[in-house]
């Protein structure tokens, strides 16, 4: 098995997964891999009309939340030494969104937390299970207390 040289962690950026990232960061290090970060907010067709067009402060309101996103990231990659280049704000879906970055910059490793709520989610969590189905490389689910 060759070691990893990527690891990218996908971030909710709550309190507890606050935890994860930084055992994403040992991982990395152990592995002398660059670890990224990446935060996606969350596309909502709740605020289209129903012809598809997005009301304007929809709009208004996704970029604001990317942009706080941008700045609890960029604290984050501070504290745990990843560079501006490796921190990523992007609105979509979440599990495309993540699947996309990975596959774009060669991640060979990604890091999700899993809460384990409901159904499939018992196991994993609706986001890393859908990450780990169809994630290009390995995953690794960490535990959300």
């Amino acid at each position: 098995m060759k070691p990893y040289m990527h690891v990218l962690f996908a971030t909710d950026l709550s309190d507890e997964s606050r935890g994860l990232a930084e055992r994403a960061r040992d991982l990395a290090e152990r592995y002398a891999a660059k670890l990224s970060l990446i935060h996606v907010v969350e596309y909502s067709p709740l605020l289209e009309y129903g012809d598809g067009q997005m009301f304007p402060t929809a709009l208004e309101l996704e970029e604001k939340l990317a942009e706080q996103a941008r700045t609890k990231l960029a604290q984050w990659g501070r504290e745990l030494g990843v560079t501006s280049e490796d921190q990523q704000v992007e609105i979509g879906a979440t599990k495309t969104e993540i699947l996309r970055v990975a596959k774009e910059r060669g991640v060979d490793l990604i890091v999700v937390g899993s809460h384990g709520r409901h159904g499939l989610g018992l196991l994993l969590g609706s986001t890393a299970n859908a990450v780990l189905h169809g994630a290009p490389c390995d995953v690794l689910a960490l535990r959300v207390h």
